[in-house]
């Protein structure tokens, strides 16, 4: 397909908030074309980033950056978004033709209203990707869903922007950018802390390598929840074993006492009954047999 009157025309992109997602990102809109010129990075940690992933820009404070981008990407905590645009509106940083983009998944453009009112194209665009900050990241984008969130006038400019980093865009209203964020937090925020207790469990079991177990099995385990749903689930709530569920509990209680488990049996107890819910509702398991689990659970409480 000839892009040549999708694509924007190459912009001068400035980046405030040198973050994890805000560098890759910013650096796969420099991979398509577009020149970095400037970004804002406060933290040691930050200028680094922005160096090895941006070397080209100038590190300036948030007025600079928004002087010499056309194209200025807002990567700040949500919590500080609304307060920030605000202020460089109020500055008068921000003016008619400027492209504004904040990366944040919870907000969609709403947030951005300020400068909306001031004549900028204003657009959500938020990538479905845990990110790092690492140069090999730009390549994860490719394929990436992004949710993009913008009006009518926006659309076309958020749309080619994904596109030209090689992603997917997923429009998602504004009404729905919560329970989207909420999703995406879910699987894979929570992923992380599942993973790392599950270690700590095998670490105390005695196991040297606890990944070389969970690799595998994790990952056959996600491809298969993706491919088939509930009726991916396997193991002992899925069979309305409620004496080895029990004896789970028991033992991950007993590990939690010495300290070198903390949390594992709280967080087993929490996603066990919902598996056992959902095991019952998908017909995995009768309603006694959830029951049983349940009562066995329970004797955590």
């Amino acid at each position: 397909m000839d892009t040549s009157t999708t694509r924007p025309a190459r912009l001068r992109v400035g980046l405030i908030g040198a973050g994890r997602a805000g560098t890759v990102v910013t650096a796969a809109l420099s991979r398509a074309g577009h020149q970095v010129v400037a970004v804002s990075a406060v933290s040691d940690k930050s200028k680094a980033r922005a160096a090895q992933l941006l070397p080209q820009a100038m590190v300036c404070d948030p007025l600079a950056v928004c002087e010499q981008a056309e194209l200025v990407v807002l990567a700040v905590p949500d919590d500080a978004l609304a307060d920030l645009v605000s202020g460089l509106v109020r500055a008068g940083a921000i003016s008619a033709g400027k492209i504004v983009v904040h990366l944040s998944g919870r907000f969609g453009s709403e947030v951005l209203t300020p400068a909306h009112e001031v004549g900028a194209l204003c657009v959500a665009l938020h990538p479905a990707m845990t990110l790092t900050g690492e140069v090999y990241e730009v390549d994860r984008l490719d394929g990436c869903p992004f949710g993009i969130s913008a009006s009518e006038e926006s659309r076309p400019v958020a749309e080619a922007l994904v596109v030209e980093m090689g992603g997917e865009p997923q429009w998602i209203e504004p009404h729905a950018r919560v329970l989207y964020h909420a999703a995406l937090s879910h699987a894979s925020n929570h992923l992380v802390t599942l993973i790392a207790q599950s270690q700590d469990m095998l670490a105390e079991a005695g196991i040297e390598n606890p990944g070389q177990f969970l690799g595998p099995l994790t990952s056959a385990s996600l491809d298969n929840a993706l491919r088939w749903g509930d009726g991916a689930l396997t193991g002992p709530v899925s069979r309305g074993d409620a004496a080895t569920v029990a004896s789970h509990v028991s033992g991950l209680a007993e590990a939690a006492q010495t300290g070198t488990e903390r949390s594992g049996v709280e967080t087993y107890v929490a996603l066990a009954k919902a598996t056992a819910i959902r095991a019952a509702s998908s017909h995995r398991i009768t309603a006694s047999q959830a029951d049983a689990v349940l009562d066995a659970l329970a004797s955590d409480d």
